[in-house]
Order: structure tokens, then sequence, then C-alpha cells
């Protein structure tokens, strides 16, 4: 393992450790304590704490989730599995601690909208953190990617019909509609703070840069950014000069190195920089395309 690659494996680790708490408090802090679920392995576990049973919710968290880890090990591989297991782990440890120091602790007891609000923020983010980092929370993310690789069924059509009917199963131990409908919201701020996270994480630009220096420019930015360059010819209309004009794409974390590295080169460089919707390909995203069976040759019919 190159000390890159380790460095980002560290990055990735860290990251979804913070996620992994974010996700604990807003699940531990303001949506149990109020009787509002939520959706995933999480609200099966908030279920059977608030039900007979009373099984305390990082139990049944920690055994869903293994049992769940078993079967998606023989399907999907070691590989998927790893950083969902450390997620686990965490969450429930961190859990755990939280409950046992905030033993009593009961906010926004007569404000159950504004508790779902905040509860949802965090594990949204928590939710964005971790998927940013290529990591999951476990529970129907599991069971999506199971169910998507043997049918051409979306992962997050299978995560919301999930969340619905675990949502609404909560009538049978709270026997309150209203805290039903907060569940309900509760799943659309953490949907909406988890795209939130994921497209700032992820979101790209890209530079368009004129100068006589372009292949020291382009050097610089191929050997320290680690991102290509692409040269396009130009004309200056006023002038009538051939120029040379460096296009560049990078993740918007890289923006500031870019322009330091222009800035070192030629402080004089014309520089245009724009956000950019999606970029696909080597070094990016994978292209979100469904993947068709191929027809059967004639001789098969």
């Amino acid at each position: 393992m190159s000390k890159k690659t380790a460095w980002k494996e560290l990055r990735d680790y860290v990251l979804l450790a913070i996620a992994m708490m974010s996700y604990c408090i807003g699940w531990c802090i303001f949506l149990l304590p109020n009787n509002i679920t939520t959706g995933g392995v999480a609200g099966i576990s908030s279920i059977l704490e608030w039900s007979p049973l009373k099984i305390p919710a990082q139990v049944s968290y920690f055994a869903i989730n293994a049992c769940l880890l078993v079967v998606a090990l023989r399907i999907l591989g070691w590989k998927f599995c790893v950083k969902t297991i450390y997620a686990v782990v965490v969450l429930t440890v961190s859990l755990s601690i939280i409950r046992k120091y905030t033993e009593g602790l009961h906010l926004l007891a007569d404000q159950p909208f504004m508790a779902s609000i905040l509860g949802a923020a965090f594990c949204g983010t928590g939710v964005g953190l971790g998927l940013g980092s290529n990591g999951s929370t476990g529970g129907t993310d599991i069971i999506a990617a199971i169910i998507n690789k043997y049918r051409d069924v979306s992962l997050g059509r299978v995560i919301l019909i999930a969340d619905v009917i675990i949502i609404s199963s909560s009538y049978f131990v709270l026997r309150d509609w209203e805290r039903v409908i907060y569940g309900y919201v509760v799943l659309y701020v953490t949907a909406f703070c988890l795209d939130q996270v994921v497209n700032s994480m992820r979101r790209s630009v890209q530079f368009f840069i004129i100068s006589e220096k372009y292949e020291e420019i382009g050097h610089r930015i191929n050997e320290k950014a680690h991102r290509g360059c692409t040269i396009i010819n130009g004309q200056g209309f006023y002038s009538g000069r051939d120029v040379k004009m460096l296009f560049v794409l990078c993740k918007k974390s890289q923006s500031a190195m870019i322009f330091q590295l222009i800035d070192e080169v030629d402080p004089h460089a014309f520089v245009s920089q724009s956000a950019v919707i999606g970029v696909y390909g080597e070094g990016f995203d994978r292209f979100k395309v469904k993947r068709h069976k191929p027809l059967p040759k004639a001789e098969e019919m």
C-alpha cells in the first residue's frame, strides 16, 4: 500500500468515526427520548426498546447488523463489509457510552417537532459523512445492496420502502399517529441533509487557464495536485495572437491548491473557475446508467 493510499484510508476511518458519533447524538439524544422513530435498523431497534420486550437499542442494533453482515460477507464480499463492520462497532460503543452519561437527560420534551429536525440533521449529516468516506451504517443499506445485485431495482427505492414500513410500524408500539408523522419528518430531513453533505464532499469545479507559461503550470498541476490538464488552442479576438489554454477538472477541495500553483508560476495568468453538475470517469464518479442485459443472438432464439 502506497503512502497516499494509506493516508486516504486513515482519513476515511477517522471521518467514519466522526460520522457515527454525529448519528449517535441525533439518535440517542433527540429521537429516542422523545419516542420519535427513524428508518433502518436504528428504527427497528427503537421500536424494540419501546415495546414490552424492552431490549436496549444498542443491543438489538448490533445483533441485527451482525446477522445482516454474515449474509453480506457471503454475497457481497469482504471489501464491502470492512468499513461497515467498523461503523457498526463504533456506533454501538458510542451509543452505550453516550446513553450511560446522558441518562435522565430529556431535551425538547415539549417540542417534538424541533427534536425531530435536530435529530434528523445530526443523523443525516452522519450518514452523509459515512457515505462520503466510502462507508455505510449497515442495516437497510446492506439489504438494498444485496437486492440490487440480483434485481434491477435502485438502492434508493429499496431503502425508502423499507424505511416507510419501519416508521409506520412504530404505531403498533406507540399508539400515536402524531409520533409516526414526526418519523416521516425525520426521514425527509435526514435524506435532505444526507444529499447536501454527499454533494458538497463530491462537488467538482473546472478551470480555464490562459498563460504563456502554460507548460510549467500544467506540469505543476500534474505533479502536485495529481490532476490531468488538456491544452486547447485558441486565438485572442482583439490581439489576433494564438494562445494556449489549459482545461482542468478537480474536486472543489483542491481549488485553493490549483490557484496557489498558478500564482507561483504566473501571477498574471487569466483564470476562469466554475462549478460543474457532475464529472464522470477515472478519478471522479462512475457513470450512473442502467446496465441492460445483452439481447440473445439469433441462433440462441
